[in-house]
């Protein structure tokens, strides 16, 4: 049996640093220490060339359970539907109006944040919110 690997979830993006905050906001990560030998951020981006900077950004979960999320800038726009998404996982164990509740509870703490409403999809049981972030990437509250 192979090892279990540690993986990262890439997002080609207009603006890295202001898509990684938001996703920071989302899932309660954080901002990594800047790489080795710069104090801060802000003198790492100063030492690129001007072409490279902010180019890419990052943030983890600072239980270092969950994945790496990366975000670097490509020149095309978001074209088509999303092959891949995030589920963000708030109605875990919930059934039902109080499973909708929690639902409809995390959507309204992230359009504030920039998140778009899609829909509510619910069927008296089971329910679903489509979103979509501040570059228009799908995600779903489930």
């Amino acid at each position: 049996m192979s090892a279990i690997r540690k993986f990262q979830v890439t997002f080609d993006c207009a603006e890295p640093e202001r898509l990684a905050r938001f996703w920071c906001e989302v899932l309660g990560y954080v901002v990594p220490p800047p790489p080795q030998g710069f104090a801060t951020w802000e003198e790492f981006k100063l030492s690129q060339p001007p072409g490279e900077r902010d180019s890419w950004f990052a943030c983890v979960d600072p239980s270092g359970v969950g994945p790496r999320l990366y975000f670097q800038r490509v020149p095309e726009g978001k074209a088509a539907k999303n092959r891949l998404h995030l589920d963000v996982r708030v109605g875990t164990g919930l059934v039902g109006e109080e499973r909708l509740a929690a639902l409809e509870a995390e959507c309204a703490r992230l359009i504030p944040l920039g998140a778009i409403h899609v829909r509510t999809l619910y069927d008296g049981n089971d329910s679903c919110i489509p979103m979509l972030d501040i570059e228009g990437n799908e995600f779903c509250i489930d």
